[in-house]
């Protein structure tokens, strides 16, 4: 494979995840380089490994003799495919492109029909059903190491927005100390220092998320779907990060296809791609793509790796 430019940038995980279905990966720079050099570092690349699938990872116009050249190479056997196209099949992301003045891209995005939204909630009730005994097994021994580990509330309730930017009261498990923001709102992160030894565990194993079963039941939820944010975060991305918004026309999930494909993190860059897996979630949604996920964050859970999670 050859990757032609660099519009979008891959992730050292991305290019450990590709080099497992691309025997090669070659990246050709063509920017402030002349037609004749990049043709022959393209031809160098096809005499080396003969990649047959270029991807147009393109921003600047190509040179109208570096263009006729590629056209040629697919009379050879060569197939192109652009950046948006290959995200979506080998990543399972949408790429979101922050120049493009085209709006097209919202065409693709929408709430779930009426059939659609049927499935969902069977999903979420043999879900909840499903765990309900886990939940309580959950809340008994919780109960007992949080009064010894961190005295105070056994649940945390905290408003995050759902469906249609509207807010409701999401519910936890208390994993962190009862005074965890007194310097405000921040990110959680990975190993947080503000959890206690059994907060740290629920929330490693997301066994604090169980609660929000009660969300799913409610329908403020579903099982699979977007994480939800807090408002004063989701309104800081609204600012700089296109389509930010769209990841609102359905409801909020417990688990989701960003939670299993990336890894833990915070801040504008973390949720730009976090985004891009949302958006490909709600613009390809199928009750098979639910379960596909059901399953593939048990076994993160029990794991721990996402790289098992790559053949999604």
């Amino acid at each position: 494979m050859i990757i032609l430019g660099n519009r979008y940038t891959f992730s050292t995980v991305e290019l450990d995840r590709l080099k497992r279905k691309f025997s090669t990966i070659t990246l050709v720079l063509y920017k402030n380089k002349s037609a004749s050099e990049s043709i022959r570092k393209v031809n160098k690349a096809l005499k080396e490994s003969s990649p047959r699938l270029i991807v147009l990872n393109t921003q600047i116009k190509l040179p109208h003799k570096f263009l006729t050249y590629l056209t040629k190479l697919e009379l050879k056997g060569v197939q192109y495919v652009s950046i948006e196209h290959f995200l979506e099949e080998y990543l399972d992301k949408c790429y979101i492109d922050l120049d493009s003045n085209t709006n097209s891209f919202l065409e693709d995005i929408h709430p779930y029909t009426p059939f659609q939204y049927c499935q969902k909630r069977l999903v979420d009730y043999l879900s909840v059903i499903a765990l309900f005994p886990l939940t309580l097994l959950a809340i008994g021994y919780s109960w007992y190491r949080i009064k010894k580990e961190s005295p105070g509330s056994l649940f945390f309730k905290q408003k995050r927005i759902g469906l249609s930017e509207r807010e409701f009261t999401c519910i936890k498990l208390r994993s962190m100390h009862i005074n965890a923001e007194k310097d405000g709102a921040q990110f959680a992160v990975e190993n947080d220092p503000r959890t206690y030894p059994w907060g740290k565990f629920i929330r490693d194993k997301k066994v604090d998320e169980l609660m929000q079963l009660w969300n799913v039941f409610k329908g403020e939820m579903h099982f699979v779907g977007p994480r939800p944010e807090r408002k004063i975060w989701t309104k800081e991305f609204e600012k700089s990060i296109p389509y930010y918004t769209q990841r609102h026309v359905v409801a909020p999930g417990i688990t989701g296809l960003a939670q299993i494909k990336y890894q833990y993190g915070s801040g504008k860059l973390d949720a730009e791609q976090k985004l891009m897996y949302d958006l490909y979630y709600i613009k390809n949604w199928n009750i098979f793509l639910d379960l596909k996920i059901i399953w593939k964050t048990a076994l993160f859970v029990l794991t721990k790796k996402r790289e098992d999670l790559s053949n999604f």
